[in-house]
């Protein structure tokens, strides 16, 4: 598939794409006329990418975990350094601060919901009541 149509499925602009290529995200293949050609299952790759991104994670620790984000569970990293264990660590415990937010924030918008339902239905019941007791034609 060309960039247009990887950016039309997956809502990620082509300089994005172009970016993520760049900094070693995705690899498309050149066809003879130079343009990219992305395979099968690009869209869920950029997908992944940007919802890591979106996490606050920075491009080089995306790049080295991408590869076992769907990869078999034997596959080991090369030794990292113990500065780039703690960064990966850092910035889990960062999605895990960011998770609990988005947490207690959904349960706010559900008890909201919740109560909001209950009195539009109740404001209806008592319409309904209110029109119901009402004298017909003077």
């Amino acid at each position: 598939m060309k960039i247009g149509e990887l950016s039309r499925l997956t809502g990620v602009s082509v300089r994005a794409l172009r970016y993520y290529e760049e900094e070693g995200l995705i690899r498309p293949e050149r066809g003879g006329n130079g343009y990219r050609d992305y395979c099968d299952g690009a869209d869920e790759v950029v997908r992944q990418i940007r919802g890591l991104i979106e996490c606050g994670l920075p491009t080089r620790i995306i790049r080295d975990i991408l590869p076992y984000l769907d990869g078999p569970a034997d596959l080991l990293p090369q030794a990292p350094c113990a500065q780039m264990l703690d960064q990966v660590a850092a910035e889990r415990e960062q999605l895990d601060r960011r998770i609990r937010c988005l947490t207690r924030n959904r349960s706010a918008i559900d008890a909201y919901l919740s109560a909001a339902r209950t009195a539009a239905r109740a404001s209806q019941a008592s319409q309904a009541e209110e029109a119901a007791t009402r004298p017909t034609g003077a």
